[in-house]
């Protein structure tokens, strides 16, 4: 059976660049990069040319680049890290959970927050982040891409109104990382958080940049690894993976692959609207590899059973909400009802997608939702 993943938001595979730069350091180059003897010295060098690799990366200084396991410690560190009782957060109702939830956890903490709504697009307005500061506002964090439209934030415009008001700015840029070009200078963000696995790198490991003087507490103490803002053992496989995998998303930058992704985007995306009932979550400037869409008269779990039966692996919303039964909150949180907002499909392609990938999808979904639609019209209708 043909098989085709478009679910490159969940995670990507390794390319082997990335697994060739990886192998030495499982065996031979097996070191602690903090031991002083030879083993020590080649682990620890090759995390400093990983970090001179992301700090090109994310255009700032060696030094303010610090590794951990990913977006989901990125994030908490940003929210953990900076907040205390009686502050002020701000961040929006589209965020990933590790966001969310860090918020919720903050709440018991004495630290109000509020959500900023986006409008029907996905896109929020930095009018409405402006007028949600307050004087006790310490923190903003707002997502670079969102992970389940491909919507991207003004974030540097964000980052102006951040500045005006004396606020730290922190960017989850986990669905941006390797589909646009990153600058935190331009973004003017204090912390901006990535992970590897969504750039064709390992799983558990990411990066965070901070900004230098920011006052930000460890989340993770202990050793004196990375100057004492993250303790803990340096994963220096994953590292140097990661590394990898940002050289090779800066180069596809570079090279017209994100306009080519683009284009089979679109071409997908057309291709399923010819349906009748459909349309797309989303609109505006958005990450190449991503389309949002729904389906009317459809419960969007059973296609997207039908479609993995038929070789084609798409997403129901976010990875870290799969089995959940309630509907996307990102969706809801655009105005969409709950049954619309059940019935609709991320398609989200790796950069390494074909046109034979999307002809075989295009050949695949339009049989899978007639089928389904005749199944069972009148309940797909009534659910939720």
């Amino acid at each position: 059976m043909v098989r085709v993943y478009a679910d490159a938001n969940a995670t990507t595979p390794l390319l082997p660049e990335v697994l060739e730069a990886m192998r030495p350091y499982w065996m031979e180059h097996f070191g602690n990069a903090s031991s002083i003897h030879l083993h020590g010295q080649q682990a620890h060098a090759a995390v400093n040319r990983a970090r001179e690799t992301l700090a090109g990366f994310f255009n700032c200084h060696e030094a303010e680049v610090v590794f951990n396991s990913g977006g989901t410690e990125g994030d908490n560190t940003a929210i953990f890290g900076l907040l205390r009782a009686g502050d002020h957060f701000i961040t929006t109702s589209i965020e990933h959970s590790a966001v969310l939830r860090a918020a919720d956890r903050m709440a018991e903490r004495g630290v109000e927050t509020t959500f900023v709504g986006p409008q029907p697009s996905g896109l929020i307005d930095p009018a409405d982040i402006q007028r949600a500061i307050r004087p006790e506002t310490r923190l903003i964090s707002v997502m670079l891409a969102n992970n389940e439209t491909g919507v991207l934030q003004p974030v540097e415009e964000i980052g102006r109104i951040a500045a005006d008001a004396g606020v730290f700015f922190h960017i989850d840029a986990v669905q941006g990382a390797g589909k646009v070009v990153m600058d935190v200078r331009r973004y003017g963000c204090h912390l901006l958080s990535i992970s590897a696995h969504k750039m064709h790198g390992p799983k558990g490991v990411g990066a965070l940049f901070v900004r230098r003087g920011t006052p930000l507490e460890p989340l993770l103490v202990g050793g004196s690894h990375e100057r004492r803002r993250r303790a803990g053992t340096e994963n220096v496989p994953g590292i140097v993976g990661l590394a990898r995998a940002v050289e090779l998303a800066q180069h596809s930058l570079e090279d017209g692959t994100m306009e080519r992704l683009a284009a089979l985007r679109d071409r997908l995306e057309t291709g399923i609207l010819e349906l009748a009932g459909t349309g797309v979550n989303g609109v505006g400037p958005r990450a190449a590899n991503t389309t949002n869409i729904w389906f009317d008269q459809m419960e969007g779990e059973a296609l997207v059973i039908a479609l993995d039966l038929k070789g084609v692996s798409v997403s129901g919303g976010s990875a870290c909400h799969s089995g959940a039964t309630e509907p996307s909150h990102v969706l809801l949180a655009m105005g969409m009802d709950k049954n619309r907002a059940r019935a609709s499909l991320r398609f989200s392609l790796l950069k390494t997608a074909t046109d034979a990938d999307v002809d075989y999808v295009l050949r695949v979904v339009p049989e899978a939702v007639e089928r389904l639609r005749a199944l069972s019209p009148v309940a797909a209708g009534t659910l939720g």
